[in-house]
């Protein structure tokens, strides 16, 4: 650092950066006004864009330690479990029609967010049990889930985290990505898909008889073991949700009824072509579903369809490379991706990861990486004080800091402190700010 010779202090300046994405969360340009005009920070009274780009270089540079350092830190202060980590991906688009990065970060691909004709960056992030980010990865936006995948594989094993289960959702499950997930050692519990690209082992699963066991949340689950002793042996959980079930076929029944009368309606003719009402019955998105036509053309109802749709009621499929967990505990360490489908809904709503206003892949990567460092300060809180973000932010933002200017002497100090706001404050562990937070002479400030 002190060869860069900085003229701000570069903890200072990455702490600004964190504390506004935070905070206010915009473009570095207007991090400048933030900084000059609307929050307090001890050493740190104004910024310039062009220091701000300088420290996210360097913090770019030291990704991969500071991205250790930083959960070394956190696992020390939190006790951070670390026994199950979940996995998962999302995508940020950019409002450009070209690659202007020199290595091809920005790639079109499948956007999550509706808009794959736009050039893309995917964003990984690794989840503990309590929500807290692990680490993150930048891929470019066409990138394999096989290749995030490997890299991610490859990367936590060099952190020796002991016996770890990796837990992911449907979209990431393939053989090739359940291989690599079994390497090292290592095991996962992964979704399965119950209806598109759905594979024959997990079709089997779905049909195996056998009774359900009722756990104390009201989740119903069945243990099945394919191909048991042989080299493709597979532990799948069914699990059953009975309200999900009745509703669903409810809701199934009501539109198979409708559908039987709109097929008695129509007016059918074997060997000719169909009128408008048959074509639009057949395309209807719910309606449609249900019914099949046959070599001459006439239209009924798909029973088969039916019956296959009522097994799937009210049912996720889990399966997972763990012979010792017991089934409960894999549900319970599935239900909880929950935890990092809430860190991506706060990084686009709450930190304001997108829109992304740089173009240069590092710049990239380090705007992802300042994400990544809020999104754990803002889980911290949250879980040691057991509520949200919104609700600590409510409480704090209530403490402001003031300047009363005299002749010879500027005079910085802080507001009233409620309760509330103490308590919070020492339940994180952060000092009380000063009555009087600064002292300037008029002739040292000019």
């Amino acid at each position: 650092v002190k060869e860069r010779q900085f003229q701000k202090p570069l903890e200072r300046l990455i702490f600004a950066m964190v504390g506004g994405r935070i905070l206010a969360p915009g473009s570095k340009l207007s991090l400048e006004h933030w900084v000059s005009k609307k929050v307090y920070i001890r050493d740190l009274k104004e910024v310039d864009v062009h220091n701000l780009y300088r420290a996210m270089d360097f913090l770019i540079e030291s990704n991969e330690v500071l991205q250790h350092e930083v959960f070394s830190k956190v696992a020390h202060t939190t006790k951070l479990d670390v026994d199950l980590i979940f996995l998962d991906t999302t995508n940020t688009y950019f409002e450009t029609e070209e690659d202007p990065s020199d290595s091809g970060l920005l790639k079109r691909g499948r956007s999550k967010d509706g808009h794959s004709e736009l050039p893309l960056v995917s964003i990984a992030f690794a989840v503990t049990r309590t929500g807290i980010p692990l680490r993150s990865w930048v891929f470019p936006g066409n990138t394999s889930d096989q290749t995030i995948v490997q890299e991610v594989k490859n990367d936590l094993s060099e952190w020796n985290l002991g016996h770890v289960i990796m837990v992911e959702d449907a979209g990431f499950n393939s053989a090739d990505n359940r291989r690599i997930l079994l390497r090292d050692c290592g095991e996962y519990i992964i979704g399965e898909k119950l209806k598109v690209g759905r594979d024959a082992t997990a079709v089997e699963a779905l049909h195996r008889k056998g009774r359900f066991r009722t756990l104390e949340n009201g989740l119903e689950i069945k243990d099945v073991l394919i191909d048991e002793g042989k080299a493709t042996e597979r532990r799948f959980i069914i699990v059953k949700n009975p309200e999900a079930e009745a509703r669903e076929k409810l809701i199934r029944a009501q539109i198979v009824e409708a559908t039987t009368k709109k097929l008695e309606e129509l007016s059918q003719y074997k060997g000719k072509a169909h009128t408008k009402a048959a074509c639009a019955l057949r395309s209807h998105p719910a309606y449609g579903s249900y019914i099949k036509q046959d070599e001459k053309g006439v239209l009924s109802l798909d029973r088969e369809r039916i019956a296959e749709e009522a097994l799937l009621d009210g049912k996720f499929l889990i399966s997972t490379s763990s012979r010792k967990l017991d089934a409960a505990d894999v549900v319970a360490g599935y239900k909880q991706l929950w935890e990092i489908e809430r860190v991506f809904k706060d990084l686009k709503h709450t930190l304001d990861i997108r829109p992304v206003y740089h173009r240069l892949d590092d710049r990239i990567r380090s705007h992802v990486l300042l994400c990544f460092l809020a999104m754990i300060l803002v889980r911290y809180a949250e879980n040691m004080l057991d509520t949200s973000w919104y609700q600590i932010e409510k409480v704090i933002g209530s403490i402001s800091a003031g300047l009363i200017e005299s002749e010879k002497v500027n005079i910085w100090y802080t507001s009233d402190i409620s309760e509330e706001a103490k308590d919070i404050l020492d339940k994180l562990d952060i000092p009380l700010p000063k009555k009087v937070l600064e002292t300037v002479s008029v002739e040292a400030a000019v």
